[in-house]
């Protein structure tokens, strides 16, 4: 699993630096923007982010999409364009945020985790998603190669539903619901395979399993600590919205807020439930141990007679002379009594520890 690995500015650095030597993505970089209303649709990828300027000139919405590996140049001029803080715009090219929003009087600024499984690897990323909103425009930022948000780009294409008669909250909302239901099917396949290394822990639990756990625990944790504070944005996207998020979208807001909800009580209950595989994988190990040593204390316990036989006889003293000697050692049958005896106190013993239920 992917950590957000946040950078850091050296210290002495002048707070919202957009610093050139950060490490790169590796994805290019597209910029596109969408302008609609309700009945006009525009959409064009820009040559430059100075390109933008002319859609503040109109009365319709614009969504600009920055996708890929966005550099300081590109930050610095979306940031004149738009009137962008300087602060927001260093928490964008520095990954590893946590999830937050910033009320800049006229516009938002959000920053969002987004959880993707990789279905080559089947290991799980977090990327950090960014978004400024402002009263007729929303920039969004996603660093990795492919575009997340083409589902919304579809709706706004096809006119599908309310999306471009809405406003600029509507076109929030879309997103942030777009990113918090991502984390379903990725909370699903981790659901699945708990499910399978449950059925394997109490088949045969093999000490390789217990990599695998604590592999799902530590993307548990990091997933909590990632998506817990998403639900404080929309929380307070909700309590105060400086006007994007109208009334007449408070109710959409609302189910999103409860989406993430239902994430983090699934979120939980996995961390719960690995918590207690990992308690059956060492209960499992120690009962399996205790039954190795109970055998091993029971082979030794019934040779521990029988030695004591072979040892006394073993001694071998026979003196016709004196009347301590060992008379046993002179006797017809002595070797098959000998074995007699030993059966017998074998066969004794373990009837005896049948009886007390000891194996």
């Amino acid at each position: 699993m992917a950590y957000f690995s946040k950078r850091y500015h050296p210290p002495g650095t002048s707070p919202g630096t957009l610093l050139h030597d950060r490490e790169p993505t590796g994805s290019p970089l597209r910029l596109t923007v969408i302008d609609y209303s309700v009945s006009e649709f525009t959409e064009r990828e820009l040559a430059t982010a100075e390109d933008s300027r002319s859609y503040l000139q109109s009365d319709s919405l614009t969504w600009i999409h920055v996708q890929g590996d966005a550099k300081p140049e590109t930050m610095r001029q979306l940031g004149g364009v738009f009137g962008l803080h300087p602060l927001a715009l260093e928490d964008v090219i520095n990954t590893g945020q946590r999830p937050k929003v910033e009320d800049y009087g006229e516009q938002l600024f959000m920053v969002l985790a987004h959880a993707v499984r990789q279905p080559e690897t089947d290991e799980i990323e977090m990327d950090q998603m960014s978004v400024f909103a402002g009263r007729n425009f929303l920039i969004s930022f996603h660093p990795g190669a492919s575009d997340p948000f083409e589902p919304v780009r579809r709706r706004l294409r096809n006119n599908a539903g309310p999306i471009r008669s809405r406003g600029i909250g509507y076109l929030l909302y879309t997103l942030l619901d777009l990113v918090v239901d991502e984390g379903f099917p990725v909370l699903e396949f981790l659901g699945d395979e708990i499910e399978q290394l449950e059925d394997e822990l109490l088949e045969n639990p093999t000490r390789d399993l217990l990599p695998r756990l604590h592999r799902l625990k530590r993307t548990m944790l990091i997933m909590r600590r990632m998506l817990w504070p998403q639900r404080e944005v929309l929380n307070k996207l909700l309590r105060d919205g400086s006007g994007i998020v109208t009334e007449e979208n408070h109710v959409y807001f609302r189910d999103c807020y409860d989406h993430t909800i239902q994430i983090m009580d699934l979120v939980e209950t996995y961390r719960d439930v690995i918590t207690g595989l990992v308690d059956i994988y060492l209960s499992s190990v120690s009962y399996r141990l205790n039954e190795i040593m109970r055998v091993l204390t029971i082979i030794a316990t019934i040779f521990i007679p029988l030695t004591f036989i072979v040892g006394v006889y073993g001694m071998n003293f026979q003196n016709s002379d004196s009347p301590w000697a060992m008379p046993e050692l002179r006797w017809y049958y002595g070797y098959p009594l000998v074995w007699l005896l030993m059966i017998g106190i074998l066969i004794g013993m373990l009837a005896f520890f049948r009886h007390r239920k000891w194996f």
